[in-house]
């Protein structure tokens, strides 16, 4: 009987190695819907791309920008890749765009985890640790919930983790491998700047 695969399967796997809807509905056909087996199938096959080319330095790019219509919000963003060439795309130049209209909307603080700086985390952890000990919740149990809780502040406020805002079934660094899948070049966020009129 042939194993049963998800929509979501295959997108998850999409997202991972790059390779067409169609190849990765076959590899994990192949490998009873295990995904981890599936990567290695269509690496074995030529097929996976963006799981290859993490090793890869991407230096060249784009600063992409973004001002709301009312002209009160503006974002520049710097999205790297491998070659001039690709810089130049159609679907990167679109990329920078999105990228910097998310970040206008969704205002996260920084890039990846690593890059918030720490007394922003410090200052939500002891605000956490507060909730979680008015709670009444057992002592036993409060840790785990303030790093659940910590976890969950990290998604909503990191770019590469935040939902994308034109889809929100897929993150924003979902949305960079999708991209960097299809051009064929390691894709990266160096940093962005957000502008707010009246804000400090």
């Amino acid at each position: 009987m042939a194993t049963k695969i998800s929509a979501k399967d295959v997108s998850d796997l999409r997202s991972r190695t790059g390779a067409g809807m169609m190849d990765c509905k076959k590899a994990l056909q192949e490998t009873g819907g295990d995904v981890d087996k599936a990567v290695d199938y269509l690496r074995q096959k030529g097929i996976a791309k963006a799981e290859k080319r993490a090793g890869r330095s991407a230096r060249e790019g784009i600063i992409g920008s973004y001002v709301h219509f009312n002209g009160k919000v503006a974002v520049m963003v710097e999205l790297n890749c491998e070659t001039d060439f690709v810089a130049r795309t159609d679907d990167f130049q679109a990329l920078a765009k999105d990228i910097a209209m998310h970040i206008a909307s969704s205002r996260p603080l920084a890039v990846t985890d690593e890059e918030v700086p720490a007394d922003i985390l410090d200052h939500e952890r002891s605000i956490i640790d507060k909730q979680v000990a008015e709670s009444g919740k057992p002592e036993a149990v409060r840790a785990k919930i303030v790093e659940g809780k910590l976890k969950k502040f990290l998604q909503e406020n990191v770019l590469l983790d935040q939902p994308f805002v034109k889809d929100d079934k897929k993150s924003v660094g979902e949305l960079i491998k999708e991209v960097s899948g299809k051009v064929g070049e390691k894709l990266a966020v160096r940093r962005f700047a957000r502008f707010e009129i009246g804000e400090a």
